[in-house]
């Protein structure tokens, strides 16, 4: 009797193992309905790195609910499903982008700008000829400014009666055969009026004494100044003339404070005309004047620019190129950059083939070449074309990713039916839903996902083709409708037919 009770016994436990395995079969076969708002998966298949809202990608959150930013649940990102090294964008779709790369590297560059300076007269070369004896000129040789004069050519002829007597009493004294100190004595009395050493040698020689005295030029150049003419009296102190050296001409040129950091006193430049390019001119930098003009923000700079050949003259332009002292930099082409007005971008291409944007500090603008001052290693690969493209594909990215998660998670209760047929017609879509509002210009409609779009069920607003359109429709009503991409609000409807009773 105990044997056939434990036989009855196993029998017993052997169906219910048998029926249990075969509900657990079925359940694993068809998927658990998720809990009513709630859009995460049961715990221990999956981890869960964050919650986001998929249209604003960029805040997380650490628990599901609802977004504070649409009408929709936050969405999970899962570890086996979050690429945080970037987007993938398929090798078809790169070539069809026109994506080309280059590599980040390392250059010897010299900084360089250009700037415009006027040709001046370099005043450290400007000699002054004055006459320290009341006379008057007898004739004048260089009549007109601006005259060019070579060194040692007369400039005038000075008549000086102040200086007769000295002389006489010089020559009478060595004719009377006076002791050495009167002599020494009357000629340290000519040095002291200025007497030129040439009429007091010739007075000392040839016993004739005159006046007369011939002004030459000191230095070669222009006469950048003429102060009597012939005839005339002067004074001691007055200035005849004053010549300007040409060899050395003065480029001064205005400098934007930008670029005044690279200016180093002593540095080599190279200038050309500005009428005439071709002729090129070797200068350099010899002072930076200490004043920033407060309405240009610029300050002057002098550049020393040879003129042996004296075809620079005074006014003349020159464009002159400043170039900095060669030093090696980390460099991108400038078309790798994405400048947002805040911020500069790189979309990097990583090993595994994924494209990652990355915030870069930039340095000098180098024209067809940029320096990266932080950011970015050499031997980076970065995108050098199509980066728009791959920078909306990496924005995109998660919003329709997060779209395609939220509408396979998307409880029954949440949403109207999400049954949808296929499009009616190329760029037309379907869904269901509930109509919240009614606008003239639009319907704002609760709806259930859309696969084709990857949408997941949300709230959102969509055009009319005319104000007169669907004027049938009102709040409440459930609704089957089609639409299309289009229109002042984005999406435009095609066809609004209603589905079931309102609510």
């Amino acid at each position: 009797m105990k044997r056939s009770a434990m036989v009855a016994a196993a029998v017993v436990v052997a169906a219910l193992v048998a029926a249990s395995a075969f509900y657990a079969g079925r359940m694993s076969a068809s998927p658990a309905p998720a809990a009513a708002g709630s859009t995460s998966p049961p715990p221990g298949e999956r981890k869960v790195l964050y919650w986001h809202d998929p249209m604003v990608p960029g805040p997380r959150f650490d628990k599901p609910g609802k977004s504070p930013f649409m009408d929709m649940q936050l969405v999970p990102v899962y570890a086996d499903e979050a690429n945080e090294s970037g987007v993938t964008v398929s090798p078809g779709v790169q070539q069809n982008l026109g994506i080309r790369t280059a590599p980040v590297r390392k250059a010897q560059i010299a900084p360089a700008f250009d700037a415009v300076g006027a040709v001046q007269f370099d005043e450290r070369r400007t000699v002054a000829v004055q006459t320290r004896v009341a006379g008057y000129v007898e004739r004048l040789a260089v009549r007109a400014p601006m005259e060019r004069v070579r060194k040692g050519q007369v400039l005038a002829t000075l008549y000086a009666p102040d200086w007769l007597a000295p002389l006489n009493e010089l020559v009478a004294l060595q004719r009377a055969g006076a002791s050495q100190e009167l002599v020494l004595a009357a000629r340290e009395r000519t040095r002291a009026l200025s007497i030129p050493q040439d009429l007091v040698r010739q007075a000392e020689a040839g016993g004739s004494v005159t006046g007369r005295y011939t002004l030459t030029a000191p230095a070669g150049g222009v006469v950048a100044e003429l102060g009597v003419r012939e005839g005339v009296a002067v004074s001691p102190g007055m200035s005849l003339f004053r010549i300007a050296g040409l060899d050395k001409v003065w480029a001064v040129a205005e400098i934007p404070e930008t670029h005044a950091v690279r200016l180093v006193r002593g540095q080599k430049v190279s200038a050309a005309l500005q009428a005439d390019p071709g002729q090129a001119f070797a200068g350099e930098l010899k002072e930076i004047l200490p004043e920033v003009s407060a309405t240009t923000r610029t300050l002057k700079a002098r550049f020393e620019v040879d003129n042996r050949g004296g075809k620079l003259m005074p006014g003349m332009l020159l464009r002159i190129r400043v170039e900095a002292p060669a030093t090696e930099r980390l460099v991108v082409p400038a078309e790798a950059v994405i400048r947002t007005g805040t911020r500069a971008v790189a979309i990097v291409r990583k090993q595994d083939g994924t494209f990652q944007p990355r915030e870069v500090k930039l340095g000098v603008d180098l024209g067809d070449q940029l320096e990266i001052a932080r950011g970015l290693n050499e031997g980076d690969e970065v995108v050098a074309s199509g980066q728009f493209l791959v920078d909306s594909e990496a924005r995109l990215r998660s919003v329709l990713d997060g779209m395609a998660a939220v509408g396979s998670a998307v409880p029954a209760a949440s949403a109207p039916s999400t049954a949808t047929p296929a499009p009616a017609a190329k760029g037309v879509y379907r869904a269901e839903g509930k109509v919240e509002s009614v606008e003239p210009d639009g319907i704002t409609i609760s709806h259930g996902p859309v696969p084709e779009l990857r949408w997941p069920a949300m709230t959102m607003g969509f055009g009319k083709p005319d104000p007169k359109a669907f004027s049938a429709v009102k709040p409440g009503d459930m609704v089957r409708f089609e639409f299309k991409q289009g229109g002042a609000m984005g999406y435009e409807l095609v066809n609004v037919q209603p589905s079931g009773a309102g609510k």
